[in-house]
Order: structure tokens, then sequence, then C-alpha cells
């Protein structure tokens, strides 16, 4: 069941929450619409957000469809790795990602229910992709990162250790993180409220993207907020805050900002992927 049948479904199932329904209401055939739609999240055949024509387009019915599956699902005790947790919904079954020279590590790689992985993508130990991530072939998500629910990480993508990309579930509208296709994240950024990185980027360590932080485009020469153009290198840096007079606080204080630049040979050539990783 996909396309126009599983969103009409969907959101048939939607206003019924909307009207009140519970877990006590639900039938086996709405759980199978639940589960289908899992399984296309699982595949890529239905996605949070994509872009048409060039911007960033939400699908609010696939959120729908996401929060419906906690509304209406009990919490059952589970068992993985000889450890007993309880959840509405199990860990991912991962038999499919050998098939498509994808390899997730042992011992932490948790993916859950409703993310789909590309094909020859590597997830290091301990790592952890939630409901509706979708990530791009070739991705390498390193030690200690979370991929937050419905982030959309794009083809070959570094994600530095201890990276976190924040997830969004409400409110619905709400716009997921979008790192596009061929970005370089340091070890230990972070990106967060719906925060575009633009293609190509290469981003410093310990930087942190998020729409309250402001952007200075040194290409443009213009600030911006909530998202980092394409092809740019990125840093943090601090400058001057409003209370920076405060008796207070001696010697001033700052608050943060990211400088982009113009991204140089040498910084691409220090980001390359290796390819005998995934050969």
């Amino acid at each position: 069941m996909l396309g126009q049948d599983l969103q009409r479904n969907v959101g048939d199932l939607w206003t019924a929450y909307e009207q009140g329904a519970t877990v006590e209401d639900i039938e086996p055939p709405q759980l199978d619409t639940l589960d289908d739609f899992l399984t296309a999240l699982e595949n890529g055949d239905v996605r949070a957000a994509e872009k048409e024509d060039g911007e960033w387009t939400v699908n609010e019915w696939v959120k729908q469809g996401i929060l419906l599956n906690f509304a209406f699902r009990r919490t059952h005790e589970r068992e993985h790795g000889g450890v007993t947790y309880h959840d509405v919904l199990p860990l991912r079954d991962t038999g499919d990602l050998g098939d498509r020279g994808t390899r997730n590590t042992p011992d932490g790689t948790t993916i859950r229910r409703g993310a789909y992985l590309g094909e020859d993508c590597i997830m290091m130990s301990p790592s952890f992709v939630n409901i509706g991530a979708h990530v791009g072939d070739g991705t390498l998500i390193d030690s200690c990162d979370t991929v937050g629910s419905c982030a959309q990480i794009g083809e070959n993508v570094k994600l530095g250790a201890n990276t976190l990309i924040g997830g969004v579930l409400e409110p619905v509208e709400s716009a997921p993180v979008i790192v596009e296709d061929d970005v370089s994240l340091g070890a230990g950024c972070r990106v967060t409220s719906g925060f575009v990185v633009g293609e190509g980027s290469v981003v410093g360590e310990n930087t942190l993207l998020t729409p309250r932080i402001p952007v200075y485009d040194l290409v443009e020469e213009e600030v911006l907020y909530g998202e980092l153009p394409p092809e740019r290198r990125a840093f943090q840096r601090f400058v001057d805050s409003s209370v920076g007079e405060h008796d207070l606080i001696p010697g001033g204080a700052y608050k943060p900002a990211v400088v982009a630049t113009d991204v140089e040979e040498e910084t691409l050539e220090a980001t390359e992927r290796e390819d005998a990783l995934r050969d």
C-alpha cells in the first residue's frame, strides 16, 4: 500500500485521532496501515520532507503518520541484546542493510523502526537513528552520533563523531533538520530546529547551527538565519552581546555566531571520503 492510498488512510486515522479516538478504538486493519506506513519509510518510498524546485517542503501527512504510531500503540516490554526495554515500537529489522552494502558495527548502533538508510552507508558504535530519519547513500554516521526524528541527511555526508542532528515531531508543521549532499560536519557539531545545511558545505568542529544564531555569510555579504548556503566553509565565532556592558559581567559578554566563507581546495581535500571503506 503506497502513494495516495496510504496517504488517504493515514489522513483518515489522523481525523479519527483529532476527533478523540484512542488506542482502545483501533482495529487490526488500522494497525496494518500504521505498519505499512513504517515499512514505506524504511524503504524510502515516503519521506518527512522533500526538495521540490530548489525548496524543501514538509510532508505533514508523513509526520502525522509517525505521531499516530505513538498515539495508537501500547507500550510493550521488549528484548534487545539481552536487555529488557519498554517502547511502543520495536527496533528496525536491519536484514536489508547488508544487501545495500550498508554496515553497522555491533554493540551500540540503534536504528528505530521507520528510519531509512541508503546504500553504502556506515554506522559506527554507539550511534542512533530515530523514526522518520532519511539517510542518503554513502553517508558516514560516526561514533556517538544522533540522527533525530524526521531529519533528512543527504548522500555522501560525513557526520563527525559526537554530532547531534536534532529531531522534530511536533508541532506537525515544523520543518526537520536538513543536511544536503556532500556535506562534512566536524566532530561535536549540533544542527537543530529545522536548520538547512547547504550542499557541499564543510562545517568546523563544535559548531552550533540553529535558526536563533546568525550566520555571517562573507561570500554574499549578508546575515542569514536558519540556513547555511551551499559550498561554504563555516565555523563558530563569538560576537559582542547586548548585555556585554552589564556590571555583573567583567570583561564583557559574548554570544555565538557562525562565520561562512568560500570552501578552499585544501579544505575539500581534507574532507574527501575514503572509497576503500565502501568497496
